[in-house]
């Protein structure tokens, strides 16, 4: 995690932002949102805040870290769309190699990939769904999946067509490796279709429940931590026995982002 000590809205990237950040309560709810994870039996570690990258809170997004047999532990840092956020990927990237991560860089050219916004692992990392339409391109993730090919992981594409939905994180949440949260409206039909064969149980969010973050939550050790709580989304996760743990972010929300953007999973 990165605390939020520089987050800030000054360039609008998605169709969330425009409104001013309260940073005191930002502060309040990312503090809350650690104790969350750590009372959930989560050990978090920080990378140090970087002055004047707005969204370097959002940790989700400047590489992806794996783990396979062949190569050890690895991340493949993002190229961002925006050039904004492309400047926090070095300060990502050398946190991760001082820590011993093997990095995979590769040629995006003209294409773009943000990372876990849009590339999340199947629970039990047969796969990898990534998707594209909005910040990473279609380019981007063929050039990843060529990468994950030469280590026999394959990766499957989707394609996304709600602006409000810009990153995958924010439709698609893995819950077990048999059960998703996703919103179906966020995808192209064929994509709905790759992404609903891939999983035994699929619980639909409606666009109201997405674009208020409900699917961009955190599963860890039983908790599933979310902005809110739905009485759609309070049957799914008794479904599927998870506990709801309600944290605020608003102050984030207004960038785009809510509690899975705030962290990365180094395990």
């Amino acid at each position: 995690m990165c605390p939020p000590t520089f987050f800030d809205v000054r360039e609008a990237k998605n169709p969330y932002m425009g409104h001013p950040i309260d940073r005191i309560r930002a502060h309040q709810q990312w503090q809350n949102l650690r104790r969350s994870l750590e009372d959930a039996g989560v050990k978090v570690e920080m990378i140090a805040p970087v002055e004047g990258l707005d969204d370097m809170v959002f940790a989700a997004n400047q590489v992806f870290i794996g783990d396979h047999d062949k190569i050890g532990k690895f991340i493949v840092p993002s190229r961002m769309r925006y050039p904004s956020r492309q400047r926090e990927v070095p300060f990502y990237v050398d946190w991760f190699r001082k820590r011993g991560y093997r990095v995979i860089e590769l040629d995006f050219g003209e294409d773009f990939l943000e990372g876990h916004g849009d590339l999340l692992w199947h629970p039990d990392r047969s796969k990898i769904w990534a998707a594209y339409g909005f910040r990473s391109t279609r380019g981007g993730i063929e050039k990843f999946a060529a990468a994950m090919q030469e280590l026999g992981i394959p990766v499957v594409p989707l394609q996304l067509v709600d602006a409000h939905c810009y990153h995958l994180d924010t439709s698609l949440c893995p819950l077990n490796q048999d059960a998703a949260l996703t919103n179906p409206s966020a995808y192209s039909k064929e994509s709905l279709k790759d992404l609903r064969r891939g999983w035994k149980r699929i619980h639909e969010l409606s666009s109201e429940e997405a674009h208020r973050f409900m699917g961009n939550g955190i599963v860890a050790n039983g908790h599933y931590i979310t902005p809110y709580l739905s009485d759609n989304l309070g049957k799914i996760l008794a479904a599927e026995g998870l506990t709801p743990v309600i944290v605020d972010t608003s102050e984030f929300e207004k960038s785009g982002g809510s509690a899975f953007c705030m962290k990365a999973f180094l395990d």
